[in-house]
């Protein structure tokens, strides 16, 4: 038996799942995401939101798999000048 998981190298965020209301580079910020995932750590990757909007890039710092659950703490890296759309 195998253990489902995801391997994600964008982080997408809606507000329910703690999208941060405002975007600080060095700024450190927790969520949770459904299922187990990894992600690549201590890299910049692209922090989305619901809409596939690119704002900033965010480089995690911590990543905890219980409960069904990846739990995560990552840092804002860079904030874009002009937010992108990642899906056309």
């Amino acid at each position: 038996m195998g253990m489902p998981c995801e391997v994600n190298s964008i982080l997408k965020l809606n507000s329910n799942q703690g999208y941060p209301a405002e975007l600080v580079p060095r700024s450190q910020h927790q969520t949770v995401k459904s299922g187990y995932r990894i992600l690549p750590m201590d890299v910049p990757l692209p922090l989305v939101d619901d809409q596939w909007v690119a704002h900033a890039d965010i480089v995690v710092r911590q990543l905890t798999w219980e409960n069904g659950e990846t739990k995560l703490m990552f840092e804002i890296h860079r904030v874009y000048e002009s937010p992108f759309n990642l899906k056309g």
